[in-house]
């Protein structure tokens, strides 16, 4: 496969010719998102094997929905202790309900379905912005997809796709992320292209503690000095954040709504359902100030505002979103915090160093 960097945030790919070698180890061991060479491989060479992939530790994240959907589509699944081995003498469509709406998951059956021979109905499907962003590159490469951004998907199966150009989204848990960053910092912030109609849970629960912003065409705008202050649900009741599929909001935004949390007047209840290591990070944040009572793996109470103070002596980045989450708290804390693992943090934020200094951020990269 031949791979062309063009710009800044573009690349051509030439993928004509694909060694028969299987995926590098390695690499596959490097990112959680491996699994899904296994449809599009499974199409063109009718055989691969995969190691079991890597990622963030923040729980137990199951790939059974994965050979559920490869299995109806007719191709074999062999589990080892280290691997996966698949082979199949032909997908062909088929009716297809998921076990559960899982992101890639949902995006194996696709990749698997739109070289299928017949027609592939997906139900339970989940609907993110990033789904329906692979299903229009598809379509844009010839594919037959109807049902985007629902949850119930129908694929018609094509002989093979061709080449096309395509844009990718803007992503919407980094611009989350940004949006509780200028609020806990009372910085005003515009974020350019952030398609704010992928945002509207997000708004709506980041309302609960204060934050509030305005669309300006397809830019999103933070206002500085914001009030923030927990709104509380009828009869005084304490509110609660929790995650849910699309269009619930996300598991991934709940490292940063925790930090939101510690600097909002007033109690809310923080709810994560579902991954049990996503709330690990939250006893860092009481060494830094924070008043948080860690009810149990998936629950943390909230008490705000709390005066957060720096961790010269080191923060670890546990994840992609608790790293984000511990340098937003860092840069609200007083005095200095320095955070290490920071390759955890690049992994879903590009340059993020850069671009917080060039809004005025007092951060500095270091070599270990």
């Amino acid at each position: 496969m031949h791979i062309e960097r063009t710009g800044l945030h573009s690349y051509v790919f030439n993928a004509a010719k694909i060694s028969t070698d299987d995926p590098e180890v390695a690499l596959c061991r490097k990112i959680r998102t491996s699994p899904l060479l296994a449809g599009p491989l499974l199409a063109r060479r009718g055989a691969v094997t995969l190691p079991r992939p890597g990622g963030d530790g923040i729980g137990r994240r199951r790939l059974d929905t994965h050979f559920l959907a490869l299995r109806a589509l007719g191709a074999s699944v062999e589990v080892t202790s280290s691997s996966y081995v698949m082979r199949t003498e032909g997908l062909r469509g088929a009716d297809i309900f998921l076990d559960e709406m899982s992101v890639t998951g949902t995006e194996q059956a696709v990749l698997a379905a739109v070289l299928a021979a017949g027609c592939t109905t997906i139900g339970n499907a989940a609907s993110e912005p990033h789904v329906q962003d692979l299903c229009r590159c598809l379509v844009a490469m010839g594919a037959r997809i109807t049902g985007i951004g629902t949850n119930v998907l129908e694929v018609e199966g094509v002989n093979a796709l061709h080449s096309a150009e395509f844009s990718v989204g803007p992503d919407f848990m980094e611009v989350g992320s940004l949006i509780g960053l200028a609020a806990v910092t009372g910085s005003e912030l515009r974020i350019v292209g952030a398609r704010p109609r992928d945002l509207r849970m997000a708004r709506l629960i980041f309302g609960r503690l204060g934050v509030t912003w305005r669309d300006e065409g397809d830019d999103i705008v933070v206002p500085g000095e914001q009030e923030l202050q927990v709104r509380d649900d009828m009869h005084g009741a304490i509110p609660k954040i929790d995650s849910a599929p699309w269009p619930g909001f996300p598991s991934d935004l709940m490292s940063t709504a925790l930090v939101v949390a510690t600097q909002a007047r007033g109690t809310v209840l923080v709810h994560e359902k579902m991954f049990e290591n996503r709330l690990y990070f939250a006893d860092r944040l009481i060494g830094m100030g924070a008043r948080i009572v860690i009810c149990d793996p998936h629950r943390a109470v909230v008490v705000g505002p709390a005066r957060l103070y720096g961790e010269p002596d080191g923060l670890p980045s546990p994840d992609i979103r608790a790293g984000m989450a511990l340098l937003t708290a860092a840069l609200c804390a007083k005095g200095k915090s320095v955070i290490y693992n920071i390759g955890q943090i690049d992994r879903g934020y590009e340059r993020i160093d850069e671009r917080l200094a060039q809004l005025g951020a007092r951060i500095e990269r270091r070599s270990e």
